[in-house]
């Protein structure tokens, strides 16, 4: 496949920025767990597991984290990648 060098470097600078993005969508979702009830309070769980493995969180933590349902938990794990 060819690319333009610029389609080149937005796909370098996404790589190179990918646990930044992960942790900004991760923050996103901890502020809608907050707002959210019901069936779609497990849809931002799911969403979140996903950019919490994404930043390295290890499964057993993020298991515990959702055993405990609580969006200020998630919060403070978040404040130690920033």
């Amino acid at each position: 496949m060819n690319r333009t060098p610029h389609q080149d470097r937005i796909i370098r600078n996404y790589y190179q920025n990918r646990d930044s993005i992960g942790l900004q969508k991760a923050q996103e979702a901890v502020t809608e767990l907050y707002l959210s009830e019901g069936k779609k309070r497990l849809t931002v769980w799911k969403r979140l597991e996903s950019h919490l493995e994404k930043i390295g969180v290890k499964e057993d933590k993020i298991a515990e984290l959702r055993e405990a349902d609580d969006p200020a938990a998630v919060a403070k794990l978040l404040e130690k990648f920033t």
